[in-house]
């Protein structure tokens, strides 16, 4: 299994009227999360970019529970559960001072940069069976 957790400051231009944070800005925190978790296990986003890899989204899931409001500092919990073959899962808990704000997901392809899908390179694969050893 792979963790991270990493945090950001809500700032004023993410939130409405109400100072309280506009659900699509939730999007970039997940990628937030994402790109740590990847960059913490030797995997820094631009370096799979320039080796032939995307990771394009196939499906994303949001669950609100509570909002978060201008200034909050928001705890992004990121974790892959399971290895990955064809496509790789990621889960999300995002909290404010252990308060649950939102649970979320997303689903990754594996593609080639013309857009074929393909399985995940040697490099790829070898970062992630260190954690996912028996």
């Amino acid at each position: 299994m792979l963790e991270s957790v990493t945090t950001i400051q809500v700032r004023y231009a993410e939130t409405d009227m109400m100072g309280i944070v506009y659900h699509a800005n939730y999007l970039p925190w997940l990628e937030i999360g994402r790109t740590e978790l990847l960059r913490e296990n030797g995997l820094p986003y631009k370096e799979i970019e320039a080796r032939g890899l995307m990771l394009p989204v196939l499906d994303v899931s949001v669950q609100y529970k509570r909002p978060a409001k201008y200034d909050d500092t928001v705890t992004i919990h990121t974790r892959i559960a399971e290895k990955p073959f064809l496509k790789i899962k990621i889960a999300y808990q995002l909290t404010r001072d252990g308060e649950l704000l939102a649970t979320a997901s997303t689903t990754h392809a594996f593609m080639t940069p013309d857009g074929r899908p393909t399985k995940p390179p040697a490099f790829f694969r070898e970062a992630l069976d260190k954690k996912f050893t028996p």
